[in-house]
């Protein structure tokens, strides 16, 4: 009998992936593409759903070539996305008609205003557990019905489909026009301000806040299920798991304890932290969300907070101050001082996420005298991630009382040595580097397997967990408590910086 694998694909905010994975959970190949990030003006920030999908087309063949497999050795598909993106496509011609808007873009922040002001803020979070954000996929899903001709009227006939990405790759991957499956996963729905996030069904009182005609959305299903078998390019194979990319990190990680939390270090950073089969009621700091559905089990919630810019940031000092050439060299630029000189750097480029909230916020560099230089501002980006994470793990904490023993980390910043010491130190708790640094894959391909019975169980999950590096604190506790004080007093500069138009 010959060897059987499990492939997942991770479409995220700036590449999308295929990897292919076996038995013992090890990394066979990875075949990634780069799409264009497009900003047509300040706080706008879209893909071309058509382009991402051409490069999926792609790149599961090449990634199965060279892991040197055929389709038919492959046991099932799972996919991972960027979450609040939104598509919305012709159900005729199988294409997008508009951009896809990613959950970076801050143009719906007339909608939520409106929402705010008819004050609606509690019965949103009663319903989904979320605050209206210009975050959240709903609003975006508005704003174009609102703004592209006609799509309004062509939603409400039922010839348009609204979905976030994985709903958009689905559709396609099981035939687009020719019967593709229009389905979303409820973590990914957990995210659009449209679901109950007690009920995991989309809620009427929310499409009617919306505006939002419900012929335009997919069926809600739980993350491990056979949503339908692929017609293209891996014909015949399952596609048997879906979950928003942070969730599928949290269950790469093998998050499957109350208590357990990693923190994904990309273009941005998301810590969870697995919260139980009953619903948190976090305040307005951190969200609640489904952290994932295994068919039909009760559902395990989690608590989130989400950091716009970490990665950003670096690519930021890269290409527009062009300060470093590459960014790996961040990190020895940072490191050839010993601390930041009194600077400090508030990436809030688009607002701030959690804990803060605040979209009128914007980002400042303070401390700035004749001694700092340019490798005291590496470091500043540096420790703008590692105080970002410290916020939310503390709103965590004084919201509903969980400590974190250790935070477990991967995403490609994870590679900087010195932020995951800065990390650890800020935290005071050792970090954790899983031997697959793609636990995004990993998750989506690990939720898959479950579902065709590839894997047993979540404790042979487990099993196949190994560490990379261990990080443990080693600062001061007087100088993390000046330094967090330093860090609160920088923000303070930040909020609410943008004045309201006449």
């Amino acid at each position: 009998m010959s060897e059987t694998v499990v492939a997942g694909i991770d479409q995220g905010t700036t590449s999308t992936r295929c990897m292919i994975f076996d038995r013992q959970g090890r990394t066979r190949s990875l075949a990634q593409s780069e799409h264009r990030q497009v900003f047509p003006q300040p706080g706008w920030a879209q893909h071309d759903a058509d382009e991402i999908w051409r490069h999926v087309q792609r790149l599961v063949p090449e990634a199965l070539a060279q892991a040197g497999f055929g389709h038919g050795q492959v046991a099932a598909l799972g996919i991972a996305n960027q979450r609040e993106t939104t598509v919305v496509w012709d159900r005729a011609t199988g294409r997008s008609v508009a951009p896809a808007i990613t959950w970076q873009d801050t143009r719906t922040s007339a909608i939520v205003d409106d929402l705010v002001a008819r004050c609606t803020t509690d019965h949103v979070m009663a319903v989904t557990g979320l605050q209206p954000r210009t975050y959240f996929a709903g609003p975006r899903l508005r704003w174009l019905l609102d703004h592209r001709r006609g799509l309004r009227q062509r939603a409400e006939a039922g010839e348009l489909m609204f979905g976030t990405m994985e709903s958009w790759l689905i559709w396609n991957l099981t035939g687009g026009v020719h019967g593709g499956v229009h389905v979303t996963d409820v973590t990914n729905a957990s995210r659009t301000m449209m679901m109950d996030l007690s009920t995991g069904q989309w809620d009427d009182s929310m499409l009617d806040l919306l505006d939002v005609p419900r012929a335009v959305l997919p069926s809600i299903r739980s993350n491990a299920e056979v949503y339908g078998t692929c017609v293209t390019p891996l014909a015949g194979v399952p596609i048997a798991g879906a979950l928003g990319d942070q969730q599928a990190a949290l269950f790469g990680q093998t998050c499957f304890e109350p208590g357990d939390a990693k923190c994904t270090y990309g273009t941005g950073a998301f810590l969870l932290v697995n919260a139980g089969p009953e619903r948190p009621t976090p305040g307005a700091a951190v969200l609640p969300t489904v952290a994932y559905a295994l068919g039909d089990d009760a559902p395990v919630y989690a608590v989130e907070g989400s950091i716009a810019m970490a990665g950003s940031l670096v690519q930021w000092l890269r290409d527009s101050l062009e300060i470093i050439p590459t960014a790996p060299q961040v990190e020895t630029l940072a490191s050839s001082v010993e601390d930041n000189g009194g600077c400090y750097i508030v990436p809030a480029f688009s607002g701030l996420y959690a804990p803060r909230w605040d979209q009128d916020a914007r980002g400042v560099i303070v401390g700035l005298t004749s001694f700092v230089t340019k490798a005291h501002l590496a470091r500043a980006v540096l420790e703008a991630t590692a105080w970002q994470t410290w916020e939310v793990v503390d709103a965590i904490g004084r919201d509903l009382g969980l400590t974190l023993e250790s935070l477990r980390v991967d995403g490609g910043m994870t590679s900087n040595h010195l932020l995951m010491q800065m990390v650890s130190d800020v935290l005071d708790v050792p970090v954790e580097r899983p031997l697959v640094s793609e636990t995004v894959c990993l998750g989506a391909a690990y939720v898959a397997g479950l579902t065709v019975g590839y894997w047993t169980d979540l404790a042979a999950l487990s099993h196949h967990r190994h560490l990379a590096s261990v990080w443990r604190p080693r600062m001061d506790p007087a100088v993390r408590t000046r330094e967090a004080e330093q860090w609160n007093r920088a923000v303070s500069h930040a909020l609410g910086w943008v004045l309201p138009t006449a």
